[in-house]
């Protein structure tokens, strides 16, 4: 599955064109409470679209945002952003520490994003921390603020 994604997301970038900022698309990995992979795509020179798929619990989330970046602090090649999306993920009960045992649980939501980002003229490295709450209409209605999370990206 996973070598799927990773060659699905590959091919998928071979084929997309854009005028970005400091660099057109990155590739790379979130960490914090949940962890996965983050592959973001600037499609002018502000807006960028960020695809997030993470792992917890022995599940899987699949999130979208849409975004808008903006210098930061006039430092070169530092930019702020804000975004919103939507999220799907696929857990079960047996391994989350809420819900109801033996019960699998499709969750769906919407997604806010506020983080700052850096890209390191020397090396095609991307760095950027952001905190993404969500809340889920389906499955498990809660709002879940703890989506921060520190983002290393391989820049194009």
């Amino acid at each position: 599955m996973k070598k799927i994604l990773l060659t699905l997301t590959f091919v998928l970038f071979l084929t997309l064109s854009s005028s970005g900022q400091d660099y057109n698309t990155g590739v790379g990995l979130r960490l914090g409470f949940y962890n996965g992979l983050a592959v973001k795509h600037f499609l002018g020179d502000r807006s960028a679209v960020e695809g997030i798929l993470v792992t917890r619990w022995r599940g899987f989330e699949l999130t979208g945002l849409y975004e808008m970046h903006n210098q930061a602090f006039d430092i070169e090649r530092l930019r702020w952003y804000f975004g919103g999306g939507g999220h799907i993920g696929f857990w079960n009960g047996d391994n989350t520490p809420w819900g109801e045992r033996a019960t699998n649980y499709t969750l769906a939501g919407i997604d806010g994003v506020l983080g700052i980002e850096y890209s390191f003229r020397e090396v095609p490295i991307n760095v950027g921390l952001d905190w993404k709450p969500e809340v889920n209409f389906t499955g498990y209605s809660v709002f879940w603020p703890e989506g921060g999370a520190l983002s290393i990206r391989y820049i194009f």
